[in-house]
């Protein structure tokens, strides 16, 4: 079953005459929107569009089910952008949906995740209430930030009805370096001598190769008569400072295919699960050493702060997380377990949905 509210109105009559409800978006990410056991889909699709954009302030509104790609495309007529480089854009990823699944790509390498830049949300709780917490401009902040709070929610506390995000300009070009290393640990300590370095790099991925070895690859933003020398500077720095031994750089039109691939996820291949892993890069090898042959398919982005693994046993990865002591959130999957491993901070998100939702219109956290 499925409920498609085209107001603010309908949305809270939906609330009051149901329960166990699941907002949903564009349905990009089926493990957090395919209802199961009863649930009722909550259709968000049909409350989309821009509400207020400023591009002299860097800020915009947009409903929750407004298409990312729609902001892209507004943003981009004003040379602006989303510095979290939301993934499953061209597959349909809404706006709120991208804030209740936390998905950032790996642009956020260089200014943050979507909790940077969300400052505002306005959302409608399990008492069919609008609630409102931050606001339409940066400075307008005090007290519990709520909107930081929501993301990550999964839409278990209420359902979004419109967000506010500020932006900033985007680089009016990019390259890309791709540098393979002998094995994980020379690969880690580049990423770690890179951090102390003078590079600023938009982009900082690591990824395993099918032959033991890994690469490295970083993409610069810019304007394009300074990036070649850019470019250069830092191929001189890894083979000057780092185990590296061979590179590829990759420009233009080469350059925009290769980000558009990995923001839809078509290095994770089809019909396999799709979790998403926040780590450290000091934990990553011991994630290898466990996952290696259960995740032949895997990506660290964010400088090695996220862990991206395609698998086809979840039960095995549940086990694994947990005995290593790291949550995943599952973005293609089964229905109705978006999470597994622990669950760090589950009882304060508790507390919220008791006093957000007290009778249990949305699932279970």
């Amino acid at each position: 079953m499925s409920l498609q509210p085209t107001t603010l109105e309908e949305l809270q009559e939906m609330i009051t005459a149901n329960r166990s409800l699941l907002p949903v978006g564009g349905g990009t990410k089926p493990a957090l929107s395919a209802a199961s056991n009863g649930a009722t889909r909550l259709d968000m699709s049909r409350l989309s569009g821009l509400i207020e954009y400023e591009p002299g302030e860097y800020t915009f509104t947009a409903y929750a089910g407004t298409p990312v790609r729609d902001i892209v495309a507004a943003l981009a007529e004003h040379g602006q952008y989303l510095p979290f480089d939301p993934p499953l854009v061209e597959r349909g990823a809404t706006l709120g949906g991208v804030v209740a699944a936390n998905t950032a790509g790996s642009g956020r390498y260089r200014y943050g995740g979507v909790r940077d830049f969300i400052i505002g949300v306005r959302f409608v709780d399990g008492r069919s209430q609008l609630v409102r917490g931050g606001g339409k401009v940066v400075k307008n902040a005090a007290g519990f930030d709520l909107p930081k709070f929501m993301v990550g929610s999964a839409g278990r506390f209420g359902a979004f009805v419109d967000l506010s995000f500020k932006v900033f300009p985007e680089p009016r070009a990019y390259v890309t370096l791709k540098a393979v290393f002998p094995g994980l640990g020379p690969a880690l300590g580049a990423i770690s001598s890179l951090f102390t370095a003078p590079n600023e790099m938009d982009v900082l991925d690591l990824e395993p190769l099918a032959d033991g070895r890994f690469s490295l690859i970083a993409r610069l933003g810019g304007l394009s008569s300074a990036l070649p020398g850019r470019i250069e500077r830092l191929q001189s720095f890894l083979y000057a400072k780092t185990e590296a031994v061979s590179h590829e750089v990759i420009q233009a039109e080469a350059d925009a295919a290769l980000w558009q691939q990995v923001n839809a996820f078509a290095w994770a291949g089809d019909g396999l699960c799709l979790v998403k892993v926040p780590i450290s890069p000091k934990r990553i090898p011991l994630l290898e050493n466990v996952v290696h042959g259960l995740a032949p398919r895997r990506r660290y982005t964010a400088g090695g702060n996220i862990a991206w693994l395609a698998v086809s046993d979840i039960d095995s990865l549940d086990a694994v997380l947990n005995t290593v002591n790291l949550p995943g959130v599952v973005l293609f999957g089964p229905p109705g377990r978006p999470f597994i491993g622990p669950r760090p901070g589950v009882s304060l998100a508790r507390r919220v949905k008791q006093a957000l939702d007290p009778s249990g219109k949305f699932l279970e956290i």
